[in-house]
Formats: structure tokens, C-alpha cells, sequence
């Protein structure tokens, strides 16, 4: 039997997760819980259900009820529409209703595929990837979580000639790192606080596994970019900006493609309320507007900049990995 991958999403022609126009696949599952994350449907392993305001109505449809095999379902209406799902009563991996639903108020989050199923949407845009550059992007959620079946798509893609990159926490074992990387081009990865304490705050884990997991990156000749989600009021100080500085200077000898100051944006709110979560920024955190935090990624990337370190504001800066 095939080895199967759970994924949340397929993103065709992305421009942003590694050069030129790419296929980004996200991974389902990650053992971090940042506080700024959009990406809320990729933290748990398991399928999950979302709930949507789209909704026909119990009286004029109620096809989710009837398909549902809980013998008290645990579908919840609020003036005749679908407003939460009682997940403890959910079967195990149970998408009855969201193929039953014909408005898609409720959606899965994980799917399985094979490395065949995915390879065939890989490369419907093969003329793409040639004449951009680009390539496939694993995401997440956490890659390396679904090591053995991401080393196998990677492969799968270096032998069709496609460029490959992996974003990672890089919170993970070294062999399991090292396994996935040896069909690898390009890494893509985040330095979020120097603080192992804040960091733990912040993600729920300290930075130890993952500043070693850069070194050892750096020592296995990858081709490495660093993001630094600049996040007003909790890592955004120059004080921790100038560590991070330091830390590729010295422990990474500077051998960065590219250190990426990205902008906090409130995403993925609407994510988490389909999955009944509190957004744990919290709804009175409020990102500061364009015009406040552009120039002070700017600012903040002309300082890395006069100490050696290739820094730019923005992940729209092209390179060459």
C-alpha cells in the first residue's frame, strides 16, 4: 500500500514560499502554537470540520442532519442555521456532512493523498516552473511531522526536474531532517524570538532545537532563506532584531540566501472561528497600518543590513536558490 501524506491545501501559482511560481502544499499537523498563526486548520494532525457562515437553512435543507450517523448529531443550529459542530461526538475522521452540505458550510481540513495524486497536480504546471524558476514548496503545519511521506514527493519532484523547498520550524529530529533534505533545494524557515523564555511564551516551545536544527542546515550546504514575522510589542525590539543579527553572523557564518522582516497581519481569524477557537492574539490586538509598520521593517532591515546580514522587508525581494 502506498504511504499516504494528510494535507490541508494545494496552492497553484504561489509566489511567495521560494523563487518563481510554484505549487505550495500544506501539511496537517505542528508541534508549535505560535500565537500569531493564520494557519490555525494545520496545527492538529487529525481531520478536522470548519463551519462557515453559508448555511441554507435546517427547514429548507437539512441534508447535513440526515446524512449524519450520531444518533443525536452533533450539528448545532442557531435560528435554523448551522452555527458549531459538537467535535466530541464527531466519528473519528467522519466527513459525512461535508460531502452531504450543497451551500460547503462545513469543510474538511485534511485530506489523504499519495504521492501519484499529488505528483498529477504538481505537473499540470510544469511550463510554469520552467520558465519562472519555480518549483513545489512543502508547508505547513509542520513538514517534518510527515517526514517519510514528504521525502518520497520530494524525490518524486527531483527526478521530473522540479526545484524543491521545504518550509520548516525546524523543530523536529536531526535524521528526520536530514532524510527530507537530501531531495531538498531550498529551506525556508523562521528565527521568532532569541529569548529561548519568550519563545516558549510565544509558540509554546524554546528555540534551542531549532537554532541547532540552522547550524546543522547551514553544515549540510543548504541553501537557506529566514523569516522574522516582526510581531509590534513582543519581538520587534531592536534589541532582539540585533541578536537575531548575531546569531547568523556567528553561528551561521552570514551564509543566508536571504533574512526575510515580515509583517504581522491579522490572517486566519475566520479559520479560527470555523474550528470554534479563540484567536489567541486576542480580538482588542490590533497590527498597526501600513504606513506605520512598512517603514520600520525598513528601519529594522538597514540595520542587519550595515552589520553583514542580507536583509530585506518583505518576502518580495527575488533570489536565486
Amino acid at each position: 500500500m502506498d504511504r499516504t501524506g494528510k494535507i490541508v491545501n494545494i496552492q497553484r501559482f504561489t509566489i511567495h514560499d521560494g523563487p518563481g511560481i510554484r505549487t505550495q502544499i500544506f501539511f496537517k499537523g505542528c508541534p508549535l502554537r505560535c500565537m500569531w498563526c493564520s494557519n490555525p486548520e494545520c496545527i492538529s494532525p487529525k481531520t478536522e470540520l470548519g463551519v462557515y457562515p453559508k448555511c441554507i437553512g435546517l427547514s429548507k435543507c437539512g441534508l447535513c442532519v440526515k446524512a449524519c450517523p450520531v444518533r443525536i448529531s452533533p450539528l448545532g443550529f442557531d435560528d435554523d442555521v448551522l452555527w458549531s459542530i459538537d467535535r466530541a461526538k464527531c466519528s473519528p475522521d467522519c466527513i459525512i456532512c461535508v460531502d452531504a452540505c450543497p451551500a460547503s458550510a462545513v469543510i474538511r481540513w485534511g485530506k489523504e493523498y499519495n504521492v501519484e495524486q499529488l505528483m498529477e497536480i504538481i505537473l499540470a504546471d510544469m511550463s510554469y516552473y520552467q520558465k519562472s524558476g519555480g518549483g513545489v514548496t512543502l508547508s505547513g503545519g509542520e513538514v517534518m511531522l510527515q517526514w517519510e511521506f514528504a521525502r518520497e514527493l520530494l524525490r518524486a519532484c527531483k527526478e521530473s526536474g522540479i526545484h524543491t523547498c521545504v518550509e520548516s520550524a525546524l523543530h523536529c529530529g536531526r535524521e528526520q531532517m536530514k532524510a527530507v533534505y537530501e531531495f531538498t533545494d531550498l529551506v525556508i524557515s523562521d528565527i521568532k524570538h532569541m529569548d529561548t523564555g519568550l519563545h516558549k511564551e510565544y509558540t509554546g516551545v524554546g528555540n534551542e532545537l531549532i537554532l541547532e536544527n540552522l547550524k546543522r542546515t547551514i553544515e549540510l550546504g543548504k541553501n537557506l532563506v529566514i523569516r522574522i514575522p516582526v510581531v509590534p510589542g513582543h519581538n520587534d525590539d531592536d534589541e532582539n532584531i540585533l541578536a537575531t543579527g548575531e546569531f547568523i553572523l556567528k553561528e551561521l557564518g552570514g551564509k543566508l540566501v536571504q533574512l526575510q522582516l515580515l509583517p504581522y497581519r491579522k490572517l486566519g481569524v475566520d479559520k479560527y472561528a470555523s474550528l470554534g477557537l479563540d484567536y489567541p492574539m486576542g480580538d482588542d490586538y490590533k497590527p498597526p497600518e501600513r504606513e506605520f509598520w512598512e517603514p520600520e521593517l525598513l528601519r529594522l532591515a538597514a540595520l542587519l543590513t550595515d552589520m553583514g546580514v542580507p536583509a530585506v522587508a518583505g518576502s518580495n525581494v527575488k533570489y536565486d536558490a
